[in-house]
């Protein structure tokens, strides 16, 4: 008999749900049947695969109070977070739906002077199945930049959510099962890290992790054994710079949604800040008087802790800032409850601490100082994740964040990167590597195909042991005359 655990709501540590633990053998079960369904949906095509996601994105609409509810139930996030995160995983399943045909559809492509007698056509075709392994902060929208963008690809997807929150991703696959009846092409299995290794050991074409970077190096080790590629979505610790010039109050803002928006449960959440040393005070100040609105409690604006475990690792964090200096101008350890943390603004905090160097996950952000921008870039590429990042300035916004290592950024606004479906999404270093959303993620999930027609036959024939003297020393001659000229480049 299956075993079962239970999925509880961290705020009150009622029982949410039941769930079964799946083995490999449940587990290879499900992967075998989204095989079978694979062949039926890539066989349908761009157009008919748009009309059944579209129809599962009404669904989703038309039900969004329900899985809001069961986001909050089962994350603790306030219902209106769960509602927004809700409709953006919707616009992003519509956005690969719509687009899937002009990206990954078949097309005709320049076969250059040498090849001229050839058609050359490029296509990206499915790879069967992809597994998805997702996270409990965003139970909806993270997982579903892999589901929904794989589906409209043409792959079946086994669904592995957290087991914070499996009744979301059961959620998820029924309601697809209403809109797509008769074809398991999105199941989901539930259960704990061994499910997930399960997962990748099962022979899905490819694994979309989302996590903390430890959990995916092990996700990276086990697809190893199988040379089953793999996208790793990992952690963050996002920065924001501001500079002398930024619009103040915006910026304040932007600092404390960031930080504190999800509890801080956030990869994109922004945990580190620079700020010029000509609006320091100002810009602390506006921190400050938001920070102090926000309360973490039930009703609050934001809610518990969900990962009971990470209450350690926000507090551990907090000690070490403030036991080798750093000050705390709002919360600090006491702010670390049961259940819930407040609000925490740390400042003087050495650059070596762990509330600095590490992945917090808490309603914290640590601001510092600096003398120039030059100054603040050097710090936030200091860190070994790179995943998102932020700059408010009125002149040099594109400049600064271009400048910055990482795989998103936002100016004079915050996390509004995630919001784009046309933008990719994902991170370098410690954050990971793949990319979801937009046209590249798109591609992430299908296989590039080449196809070179000749239609013609040319006057010169390299590709054959008849090949004379004469051929090469032609083959020669064109190659100097396409090639052996220094060209004069335009000035710029």
């Amino acid at each position: 008999m299956t075993s079962r655990f239970e999925s509880l709501d961290p705020a009150t540590g009622d029982v949410v749900g039941t769930h079964p633990v799946d083995g490999q053998a449940e587990v290879d079960r499900a992967v075998g049947a989204a095989f079978e369904a694979a062949t039926w949906w890539s066989a349908l095509g761009f157009h008919e695969r748009q009309e059944h996601l579209d129809r599962w994105k009404g669904v989703l609409a038309r039900r969004l109070g329900q899985l809001a509810a069961l986001m909050h139930d089962e994350t603790g996030k306030p219902y209106a977070d769960a509602q927004l995160e809700a409709g953006l995983a919707i616009d992003h399943l519509g956005w690969a739906a719509k687009h899937a045909q002009k990206v990954l559809g078949r097309r005709r492509v320049s076969p250059g002077l040498l090849m001229a007698n050839h058609a050359a056509y490029v296509e990206y075709q499915p790879l069967g199945v992809v597994g998805v392994i997702g996270p409990w902060n965003y139970p909806a929208f993270t997982p579903m930049g892999s589901i929904a963008y794989a589906l409209a690809a043409g792959n079946a997807v086994v669904f592995k959510p957290s087991e914070f929150t499996p009744g979301v991703g059961r959620w998820l696959a029924d309601s697809f099962a209403e809109a797509v009846p008769g074809h398991p092409v999105l199941q989901v299995v539930t259960g704990f890290g061994e499910t997930g290794a399960a997962l990748c050991r099962s022979g899905v074409n490819k694994v979309a992790f989302t996590g903390s970077t430890a959990t995916g190096k092990r996700v990276m080790a086990a697809c190893a054994e199988s040379l089953t590629p793999v996208v790793i979505e990992a952690g963050g610790k996002d920065v924001l710079v501001v500079d002398e010039d930024a619009d103040l109050d915006a910026a304040a803002d932007a600092a404390v949604w960031g930080a504190m928006s999800n509890a801080g449960q956030t990869c994109t959440g922004v945990e580190r800040v620079y700020v010029h040393e000509r609006v320091h005070d100002e810009f602390v100040a506006g921190v400050l008087a938001r920070a102090r609105e926000v309360r973490a409690e039930p009703g609050g604006q934001i809610g518990p802790i969900t990962m009971p475990s990470q209450l350690d690792v926000i507090r551990d964090h907090i000690d070490d800032a403030t036991q080798r200096g750093g000050q705390a101008l709002l919360g600090g350890p006491d702010a670390v409850g049961e259940a819930y943390v407040q609000p925490t603004v740390l400042v003087d905090v050495p650059e070596d601490s762990r509330a600095v160097t590490d992945e917090t996950f808490g309603p914290t952000v640590t601001i510092a100082k600096v003398a120039s921008m030059d100054e603040a870039v050097s710090r936030a590429n200091a860190s070994r994740y790179a995943l998102g990042a932020t700059v408010f300035s009125r002149r040099r916004g594109v400049e600064l964040a271009r400048r910055i290592r990482s795989g998103m950024a936002s100016v004079n606004s915050v996390i509004s990167f995630a919001a784009i479906p046309s933008l990719p999404f994902g991170g370098v270093g410690d954050s990971g590597f793949g990319r979801i959303h937009g046209p590249d993620g798109l591609r992430e999930f299908a296989n590039p195909k080449s196809v070179a027609v000749q239609r013609f036959k040319a006057p010169l024939t390299l590709t054959t042991f008849t090949r004379t003297a004469k051929d090469d020393s032609l083959f020669a001659q064109l190659i100097t005359m396409l090639h052996g000229r220094t060209p004069t480049l335009p000035k710029r």
